[in-house]
């Protein structure tokens, strides 16, 4: 017996904004999530007063009027600006690369002299891949420190073999602004993010500690159609081979000082250290608290069943993928979404746009 209209796997964004959207419009959603808490990749839990991103530092960004505004109905946001601290064997560098960055690095002064120096370093031609793309933006020298090591360490490969498209998302500034995003609008809520889930699910059945490959049949049987922001190809049971994913390590500790680093992410380039970065929580909101809370993060090596955090959107998986792309057109009444289901490389705004997208063609049917 059919009791919903619509089974939506996965209680991330892209599975959440669904429901609520689906809920709104007078649809029946059942939300079955793996995990024992809803909000994916997103979620926040509280700690020492302190509200810890579980899984690596989240910030939102948009210029997409439609899609602030949206959020804006669930929770308030603050003006955090997001500002990285690059650490090279102890040498610290402002990030994005901007005059800060360039005048340790150079010893010079003026865009001028910088984009000289740059351009006598570049890689001359059409880059092929991620290490010429980074060398034809900031010259040699800058790859060498800021980038080489930290996109090893990141993706375990050599950048050599990794899309150049990768790197076009760090941005280059011949300017002293050392604010992250150019976005109209950024922050964090106030609350942290659960918040935000727990008001998008209001209402709405949701069953956690649920896999839906373990329950695949039964739950298939109470819904008429499935929305599903899982690994696309573990959908169709690999039979295309398996899609590449960087997953990673979290460690979290806390601290009995009441500021570690300064900031909200260093990011370490050195290949000898082992981890990429490290988040300390308490900054992204400004949390008075005589503790510290940090996390760092680890690249760990891909494996079936390991969590799955970022598409490698290279050659040979975008050939596996067009091919599950293409299985998805046979099937008349699932949906797939987010960045498992699309196999793309989304910032939290994009994932709200494809699924505000997808309840458009949805509800006008």
């Amino acid at each position: 017996m059919k009791n919903y209209d619509f089974l939506i796997i996965g209680s991330g964004l892209f599975g959440s904004v669904c429901a609520r959207e689906l809920t709104n419009f007078g649809y029946k959603c059942l939300v079955v999530e793996k995990r024992n808490h809803i909000g994916g990749n997103c979620y926040t839990q509280k700690e020492e007063g302190i509200n810890i991103h579980k899984y690596g530092a989240h910030i939102f960004h948009t210029s997409n009027e439609e899609v602030w505004n949206y959020i804006n109905k669930y929770i308030k946001f603050n003006n955090y600006r997001h500002h990285v601290i690059a650490n090279y064997r102890n040498e610290l560098y402002s990030l994005p690369f901007n005059m800060f960055t360039f005048n340790k690095l150079f010893k010079l002064n003026t865009p001028l002299e910088v984009l000289n120096k740059i351009e006598s370093q570049k890689f001359s031609g059409t880059p092929k891949n991620l290490e010429e793309q980074a060398i034809s933006l900031v010259g040699s020298e800058v790859y060498e420190k800021l980038i080489k090591g930290y996109t090893i360490k990141q993706w375990m490969m050599d950048p050599k073999e990794l899309p150049a498209q990768i790197i076009k998302r760090l941005p280059v500034r011949f300017n002293f602004d050392n604010n992250y995003f150019y976005d109209k609008f950024q922050g964090i809520p106030e609350n942290g993010y659960t918040e935000l889930f727990d008001k998008l699910l209001n209402n709405i059945d949701v069953r956690l500690n649920i896999d839906y490959f373990n329950n695949r049949q039964e739950l298939n049987e109470i819904a008429k159609k499935t929305i599903y922001s899982g690994p696309i190809d573990k959908f169709f049971n690999y039979k295309f081979g398996d899609l590449e994913y960087r997953p990673l390590k979290f460690v979290q500790e806390t601290l009995h000082i009441p500021n570690y680093q300064g900031c909200s992410v260093v990011n370490y380039t050195d290949i000898d250290i082992p981890y990429t970065r490290i988040i300390e929580h308490k900054h992204f909101e400004n949390s008075i608290s005589e503790k510290t809370i940090i996390t760092k993060e680890y690249p760990i090596e891909w494996k079936k069943d390991s969590e799955p955090y970022y598409p490698i959107n290279n050659k040979s998986n975008q050939e596996i993928y067009s091919k599950y792309l293409e299985e998805t057109k046979h099937l008349k009444n699932v949906y797939f979404g987010g960045r498992l289901g699309e196999y793309k490389y989304y910032d939290m705004h994009q994932v709200i746009e494809s699924a505000l997208k997808l309840i458009k063609k949805i509800t006008k049917k």
